[in-house]
Protein backbone atom coordinates (compact mmCIF):
# COMPACT_ATOMS: atom_id res chain seq x y z
CA UNK A 1 0.00 0.00 0.00
CA UNK A 2 1.12 3.51 -0.64
CA UNK A 3 -0.31 6.17 1.13
CA UNK A 4 0.28 10.15 -0.18
CA UNK A 5 -1.08 12.31 3.05
CA UNK A 6 -1.79 15.94 2.29
CA UNK A 7 1.05 16.48 -0.60
CA UNK A 8 1.83 19.70 -1.63
CA UNK A 9 4.24 20.75 -4.64
CA UNK A 10 4.97 24.46 -6.15
CA UNK A 11 7.49 25.12 -8.64
CA UNK A 12 8.22 28.95 -8.25
CA UNK A 13 5.00 30.56 -7.73
CA UNK A 14 2.99 28.24 -9.21
CA UNK A 15 1.46 25.28 -6.89
CA UNK A 16 1.03 22.17 -9.15
CA UNK A 17 -0.44 19.81 -6.34
CA UNK A 18 -2.82 21.25 -3.62
CA UNK A 19 -2.70 19.23 -0.15
CA UNK A 20 -3.65 15.49 -2.17
CA UNK A 21 -4.18 12.70 -0.07
CA UNK A 22 -4.22 9.13 -1.54
CA UNK A 23 -4.30 5.57 -0.47
CA UNK A 24 -3.15 2.79 -3.06
CA UNK A 25 -4.51 -0.68 -2.80
CA UNK A 26 -2.08 -3.71 -3.00
CA UNK A 27 -2.87 -6.38 -5.91
CA UNK A 28 -4.91 -3.65 -7.74
CA UNK A 29 -4.56 -1.10 -10.76
CA UNK A 30 -4.73 2.46 -9.31
CA UNK A 31 -5.01 4.58 -12.02
CA UNK A 32 -4.55 8.12 -11.57
CA UNK A 33 -6.53 10.52 -14.86
CA UNK A 34 -6.99 13.73 -15.25
CA UNK A 35 -6.14 16.46 -18.62
CA UNK A 36 -2.93 18.32 -18.84
CA UNK A 37 -1.91 20.49 -16.28
CA UNK A 38 -3.83 18.24 -13.84
CA UNK A 39 -1.14 17.52 -11.81
CA UNK A 40 -0.87 14.27 -12.11
CA UNK A 41 2.68 13.66 -13.36
CA UNK A 42 4.35 15.67 -11.05
CA UNK A 43 2.36 13.52 -8.55
CA UNK A 44 3.94 10.16 -9.92
CA UNK A 45 7.57 12.17 -9.77
CA UNK A 46 6.35 12.81 -6.28
CA UNK A 47 5.88 9.59 -4.89
CA UNK A 48 8.46 7.67 -6.50
CA UNK A 49 10.99 9.99 -5.24
CA UNK A 50 11.80 12.52 -8.17
CA UNK A 51 10.34 15.48 -6.54
CA UNK A 52 10.19 16.07 -3.29
CA UNK A 53 6.85 17.53 -1.73
CA UNK A 54 6.94 20.94 -0.07
CA UNK A 55 4.81 19.90 2.37
CA UNK A 56 2.93 16.09 3.42
CA UNK A 57 4.74 12.65 3.05
CA UNK A 58 4.23 9.60 0.89
CA UNK A 59 4.66 6.09 2.80
CA UNK A 60 5.15 2.77 1.30
CA UNK A 61 3.87 0.06 4.00
CA UNK A 62 4.12 2.15 6.84
CA UNK A 63 7.51 3.82 6.18
CA UNK A 64 7.57 7.27 5.30
CA UNK A 65 9.79 8.13 2.33
CA UNK A 66 11.04 11.39 3.80
CA UNK A 67 12.62 10.21 6.93
CA UNK A 68 14.50 6.85 5.26
CA UNK A 69 18.08 7.07 5.81
CA UNK A 70 19.87 6.90 2.37
CA UNK A 71 20.51 3.21 2.42
CA UNK A 72 17.01 2.87 3.60
CA UNK A 73 15.89 5.20 -0.23
CA UNK A 74 18.20 2.78 -1.87
CA UNK A 75 16.76 -0.49 -0.66
CA UNK A 76 13.31 1.12 -1.63
CA UNK A 77 14.28 1.77 -5.22
CA UNK A 78 15.39 -1.44 -5.56
CA UNK A 79 11.38 -2.47 -4.78
CA UNK A 80 9.87 -0.17 -7.52
CA UNK A 81 9.48 -1.15 -11.10
CA UNK A 82 8.98 1.52 -13.47
CA UNK A 83 7.42 1.80 -17.11
CA UNK A 84 8.18 4.85 -18.23
CA UNK A 85 6.29 6.67 -21.29
CA UNK A 86 8.80 5.98 -23.82
CA UNK A 87 9.74 2.80 -22.77
CA UNK A 88 13.25 4.21 -22.01
CA UNK A 89 15.55 1.33 -23.54
CA UNK A 90 18.61 1.43 -24.49
CA UNK A 91 19.42 1.80 -28.08
CA UNK A 92 22.76 0.08 -28.15
CA UNK A 93 21.54 -2.71 -25.72
CA UNK A 94 19.84 -5.19 -26.97
CA UNK A 95 16.32 -6.80 -25.72
CA UNK A 96 18.57 -9.54 -23.21
CA UNK A 97 20.97 -6.70 -21.82
CA UNK A 98 18.38 -3.88 -21.20
CA UNK A 99 16.24 -6.31 -18.97
CA UNK A 100 19.53 -7.41 -17.53
CA UNK A 101 20.37 -3.62 -16.40
CA UNK A 102 18.84 -3.47 -13.17
CA UNK A 103 20.24 -6.74 -12.60
CA UNK A 104 23.40 -5.81 -12.99
CA UNK A 105 23.26 -2.32 -11.13
CA UNK A 106 21.50 -3.84 -8.03
CA UNK A 107 22.18 -7.51 -7.66
CA UNK A 108 25.34 -9.25 -6.70
CA UNK A 109 23.84 -12.68 -8.92
CA UNK A 110 25.99 -15.01 -11.24
CA UNK A 111 25.74 -14.44 -14.90
CA UNK A 112 23.74 -17.30 -15.26
CA UNK A 113 21.35 -16.69 -12.71
CA UNK A 114 20.52 -13.04 -14.67
CA UNK A 115 20.11 -14.99 -17.40
CA UNK A 116 17.72 -17.20 -16.30
CA UNK A 117 15.53 -14.42 -14.80
CA UNK A 118 15.69 -12.56 -18.47
CA UNK A 119 14.52 -15.63 -19.74
CA UNK A 120 11.76 -16.01 -17.15
CA UNK A 121 10.23 -12.38 -17.21
CA UNK A 122 11.08 -12.43 -21.35
CA UNK A 123 8.39 -15.51 -21.56
CA UNK A 124 5.94 -14.28 -18.67
CA UNK A 125 5.54 -10.89 -21.49
CA UNK A 126 5.19 -13.48 -24.25
CA UNK A 127 8.88 -12.40 -26.04
CA UNK A 128 10.44 -16.10 -25.98
CA UNK A 129 13.34 -15.71 -27.94
CA UNK A 130 13.97 -11.57 -28.73
CA UNK A 131 16.78 -11.94 -26.68
CA UNK A 132 19.05 -10.90 -29.42
CA UNK A 133 16.70 -7.88 -30.63
CA UNK A 134 17.61 -4.29 -30.41
CA UNK A 135 14.79 -2.09 -29.89
CA UNK A 136 15.06 -0.74 -33.41
CA UNK A 137 14.24 -4.11 -34.84
CA UNK A 138 10.80 -4.58 -32.63
CA UNK A 139 7.20 -3.27 -32.52
CA UNK A 140 5.98 -0.37 -30.24
CA UNK A 141 4.22 -3.13 -28.61
CA UNK A 142 7.27 -5.12 -28.07
CA UNK A 143 8.54 -2.05 -26.72
CA UNK A 144 6.39 -2.13 -24.18
CA UNK A 145 6.61 -5.52 -22.96
CA UNK A 146 10.29 -5.33 -22.98
CA UNK A 147 9.79 -2.45 -20.67
CA UNK A 148 7.47 -4.04 -18.91
CA UNK A 149 9.79 -7.30 -18.43
CA UNK A 150 12.80 -4.68 -17.35
CA UNK A 151 10.82 -3.48 -14.70
CA UNK A 152 9.68 -6.93 -13.12
CA UNK A 153 12.64 -8.40 -13.53
CA UNK A 154 13.55 -7.53 -9.80
CA UNK A 155 10.78 -8.78 -8.42
CA UNK A 156 9.23 -5.53 -7.73
CA UNK A 157 6.19 -4.70 -4.41
CA UNK A 158 5.64 -1.26 -6.46
CA UNK A 159 4.96 -0.76 -10.00
CA UNK A 160 4.47 2.45 -11.71
CA UNK A 161 3.53 3.24 -15.17
CA UNK A 162 3.73 6.04 -16.82
CA UNK A 163 0.96 6.46 -19.96
CA UNK A 164 1.94 3.00 -20.86
CA UNK A 165 -0.32 2.93 -24.18
CA UNK A 166 1.08 5.97 -25.44
CA UNK A 167 1.61 5.55 -29.49
CA UNK A 168 0.10 1.81 -29.28
CA UNK A 169 -2.71 1.20 -31.08
CA UNK A 170 -5.98 -0.10 -29.60
CA UNK A 171 -5.39 -3.82 -29.89
CA UNK A 172 -2.10 -3.29 -28.89
CA UNK A 173 -3.34 -1.23 -25.75
CA UNK A 174 -5.66 -3.97 -24.63
CA UNK A 175 -2.97 -6.10 -24.71
CA UNK A 176 -0.38 -4.18 -22.42
CA UNK A 177 -3.66 -3.22 -20.00
CA UNK A 178 -4.20 -6.66 -19.56
CA UNK A 179 -0.57 -7.81 -18.94
CA UNK A 180 -0.23 -5.09 -16.32
CA UNK A 181 -3.07 -6.05 -14.76
CA UNK A 182 -2.89 -9.89 -14.84
CA UNK A 183 1.02 -9.00 -13.44
CA UNK A 184 -0.44 -6.86 -10.51
CA UNK A 185 -2.51 -10.27 -9.47
CA UNK A 186 0.41 -12.44 -10.04
CA UNK A 187 2.58 -11.04 -7.93
CA UNK A 188 0.06 -9.34 -5.55
CA UNK A 189 1.97 -5.66 -6.62
CA UNK A 190 0.92 -2.23 -5.51
CA UNK A 191 0.55 -0.81 -9.26
CA UNK A 192 -0.04 2.92 -9.92
CA UNK A 193 -1.14 3.72 -13.52
CA UNK A 194 -1.08 7.64 -14.95
CA UNK A 195 -2.94 7.83 -18.28
CA UNK A 196 -5.45 9.97 -19.50
CA UNK A 197 -6.55 6.81 -21.65
CA UNK A 198 -10.10 6.16 -21.16
CA UNK A 199 -10.10 2.12 -22.86
CA UNK A 200 -7.58 1.58 -19.97
CA UNK A 201 -9.60 2.96 -17.37
CA UNK A 202 -12.43 0.73 -18.05
CA UNK A 203 -10.76 -1.91 -18.06
CA UNK A 204 -8.53 -2.04 -15.49
CA UNK A 205 -9.36 1.04 -13.44
CA UNK A 206 -10.10 -1.17 -10.21
CA UNK A 207 -9.49 2.16 -8.21
CA UNK A 208 -8.91 5.59 -9.62
CA UNK A 209 -8.47 9.05 -9.07
CA UNK A 210 -9.67 12.10 -11.04
CA UNK A 211 -6.73 14.78 -10.71
CA UNK A 212 -8.26 18.36 -11.77
CA UNK A 213 -6.20 21.65 -11.20
CA UNK A 214 -3.89 19.94 -8.82
CA UNK A 215 -6.73 18.60 -6.76
CA UNK A 216 -8.01 15.08 -5.95
CA UNK A 217 -11.63 15.56 -7.59
CA UNK A 218 -13.08 11.95 -7.74
CA UNK A 219 -12.20 9.00 -6.64
CA UNK A 220 -13.96 5.45 -7.91
CA UNK A 221 -13.78 2.57 -9.93
CA UNK A 222 -14.77 1.32 -13.39
CA UNK A 223 -18.09 0.42 -12.68
CA UNK A 224 -19.17 3.59 -10.92
CA UNK A 225 -16.98 6.42 -13.26
CA UNK A 226 -19.78 6.68 -15.76
CA UNK A 227 -22.54 7.09 -12.90
CA UNK A 228 -20.58 9.95 -11.68
CA UNK A 229 -22.23 13.41 -11.09
CA UNK A 230 -19.19 15.38 -10.69
CA UNK A 231 -19.49 17.62 -13.91
CA UNK A 232 -15.24 18.03 -14.58
CA UNK A 233 -15.21 14.08 -14.29
CA UNK A 234 -17.96 13.58 -16.51
CA UNK A 235 -16.58 16.28 -19.15
CA UNK A 236 -13.42 14.56 -19.20
CA UNK A 237 -14.76 11.27 -19.88
CA UNK A 238 -17.37 11.77 -22.49
CA UNK A 239 -15.14 13.58 -24.39
CA UNK A 240 -13.59 10.00 -25.49
CA UNK A 241 -15.48 8.28 -28.35
CA UNK A 242 -15.50 5.29 -27.38
CA UNK A 243 -17.60 6.00 -23.95
CA UNK A 244 -20.30 7.61 -26.01
CA UNK A 245 -22.02 4.05 -25.72
CA UNK A 246 -21.42 4.05 -22.13
CA UNK A 247 -22.97 8.13 -22.14
CA UNK A 248 -25.92 6.34 -23.87
CA UNK A 249 -26.00 3.18 -21.60
CA UNK A 250 -25.88 6.03 -18.04
CA UNK A 251 -29.26 8.10 -19.80
CA UNK A 252 -30.90 4.97 -20.21
CA UNK A 253 -30.09 3.99 -16.50
CA UNK A 254 -31.31 7.52 -15.42
CA UNK A 255 -34.15 7.49 -17.21
CA UNK A 256 -35.21 4.18 -15.49
CA UNK A 257 -34.23 5.57 -12.36
CA UNK A 258 -36.79 8.58 -12.77
CA UNK A 259 -39.27 6.17 -13.90
CA UNK A 260 -39.05 3.88 -10.92
CA UNK A 261 -39.02 6.93 -8.46
CA UNK A 262 -42.53 8.56 -10.06
CA UNK A 263 -44.03 5.09 -9.73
Amino acid sequence: MIEVKNVKKSFGDKTILHDVSLVMDTGKCNLIIGSSGSGKTVLLKCMVGLFTPDQGNIIYDGKTMSALSVDEKKSLRQQIGMLFQGSALFDSMTVEKNIKFPLDMFTTLSHGEKMKKVDEVLARVNLQGANRKFPSEISGGMKKRVGIARSIVLNPQYLFCDEPNSGLDPQTSLVIDRLISDLTKEFNITTVVVTHDMNSVMEIGEHIFYMYQGLKQWEGNNKEIIYSKDEKLNEFIFASEFLQDAKQMRMIDDKKDEQAMVR
